[in-house]
């Protein structure tokens, strides 16, 4: 089952683009885009198999929800970027 997701558009990269952040082919790597609803989306390593067993006790993952992984330079980078509020 998986959430049904409005229309939505990529307004913008946080952060650097692959290539700035040292990506070998300049294009495939972790990235974080802000989306025309105000929502994020993530572009990551899937590990939610991995890691659905290791969240805290105050923590749960809907089945249409992934865990996904992100360098720490990406988010640093893409950390300028996101609004304050």
């Amino acid at each position: 089952m998986f959430r049904e997701i409005p229309a939505v558009s990529i307004v913008r990269r946080l952060g650097d683009p692959p290539k700035l952040r040292g990506s070998q082919t300049h294009e495939t790597c972790p990235d974080v885009f802000e989306l025309s609803n105000g929502d994020f989306a993530i572009i990551g390593t899937e590990a939610t198999v991995e890691l659905d067993g290791l969240l805290p006790a105050d923590a749960a993952r809907a089945d249409y929800e992934r865990i996904v992984i992100i360098d720490r330079e990406t988010l640093i980078r893409a950390k300028r970027d996101i609004p304050d509020a």
